[in-house]
């Protein structure tokens, strides 16, 4: 993707957004037991329009989007022909499935199947960061900023519809309703089964910002890191008899130099001031945001292992925890930085991230 192109998304974004967001209504909803004011439905459905558009309408020849479209022409055009075309694939046949399942009910056009799955990806993210945010357009903001709008609904479709599926759990999560939270996370899997590593961290996010459990992760994180190659060996045994048996040989083989440490950097920002303003966070004792701050040291976690082995496998696994980085974030502006300084904090921070925007697509 060329920076000009990408640009037009990020201004949509700068411009749009803050049109949008001084123009548009306002609604009282609850939140977590407070009534919080919060963008109309309307305004939200005006400032994702134009982002689903663009990511529904990208070219054919954009990472995997030439291999999706190829499935959906291949797919059967009758319902009697679905679970047989399920299972030509190996793995994560549900999505294969339910792309023929719309294809038989609803289009045969895949632009239009592009263009449904962008909206169901950006409205799970929409209302949610609507409800949890304290800035909706800041979290849009860094969500396009990060890259992330375009790694992954223009490239990662498959893994991204599940790790959005999975976001949506966030409302049983902070209520520790585990059962239908459990449901959504195991309807994820069903697209991409890495979202089951969301299993075992809806239970170690719970309680206190930077806890017991999280400093674990943090501790193994610098045990993978000083011993790689016994942490790669691990990782392959433990994947032998598994639809991913083969990433650490192909990885090795293929010379993959893990994820850019930059973008590490980028990613690891909220963690970062969540470490600086531990006391600020630990007496609010706010449940979403610790469990916020949580899912931000476990995305850090990660991705600082990804940089030593792999950024096609290790690095995509974040994106399951990154997302709540963009209600963290400005969560922390708003409570961490003496209002004196924030303006000029939360300027620099948009500023940062849109030449890391900039940068990524140079």
């Amino acid at each position: 993707m060329t920076l000009d192109i990408a640009l037009k998304y990020i201004l949509w974004v700068c411009i749009g957004g803050l049109l949008v967001s001084k123009l548009s209504t306002r609604r009282h909803i609850d939140v977590l037991g407070n009534r919080r004011e919060r963008w109309s439905i309307p305004a939200l459905l005006l400032f994702l329009a134009p982002l689903i558009y663009w990511c529904g309408t990208r070219s054919f020849g954009f990472g995997d989007t030439y291999a999706y479209k190829t499935m959906y022409l291949d797919a059967p055009s009758s319902l009697s022909g679905v679970v047989a075309f399920a299972n030509t694939y190996s793995k994560d046949q549900f999505f294969y499935g339910s792309a023929a399942v719309i294809k038989c009910l609803i289009t045969e056009n895949p632009r239009t199947y592009f263009l449904i799955i962008a909206a169901f990806q950006l409205l799970c993210l929409g209302f949610i960061y609507r409800k949890y945010s304290r800035n909706l357009w800041i979290s849009i903001f860094l969500f396009v900023a990060s890259t992330d709008y375009i790694v992954w609904m223009f490239n990662g479709m498959r893994q991204f519809l599940a790790a959005t599926i999975c976001f949506t759990a966030l409302p049983f999560i902070v209520k520790k309703k585990y059962i239908p939270a459990i449901l959504l996370i195991l309807l994820g899997s069903l697209m991409h089964k890495t979202a089951l590593l969301l299993l075992p961290v809806t239970f170690i996010v719970q309680g206190k910002a930077w806890n017991k459990k999280t400093l674990l992760i943090i501790l193994g994180t610098v045990l993978a890191v000083a011993f790689v190659g016994e942490f790669t060996s691990l990782l392959d045994s433990m994947l032998q008899e598994t639809q991913y048996e083969n990433v650490v040989t192909d990885w090795t083989e293929g010379k993959d130099d893990g994820t850019n440490t930059l973008r590490v950097l980028i990613y690891a920002v909220p963690t970062v001031i969540a470490l600086i303003y531990k006391r600020t966070i630990q007496d609010s004792d706010n449940t979403l945001i610790n469990i916020c701050v949580n899912m931000s040291i476990i995305s850090t976690a990660v991705y600082v292992v990804s940089m030593f082995t792999s950024g096609i496998f290790i690095g995509r696994l974040p994106i399951y925890m990154s997302l709540y980085n963009y209600i963290l974030l400005p969560w922390e502006l708003r409570h961490c930085f003496q209002k004196s300084s924030r303006l000029f904090v939360t300027a620099s921070m948009c500023l940062i991230y849109f030449l890391f925007y900039c940068y990524s697509y140079m």
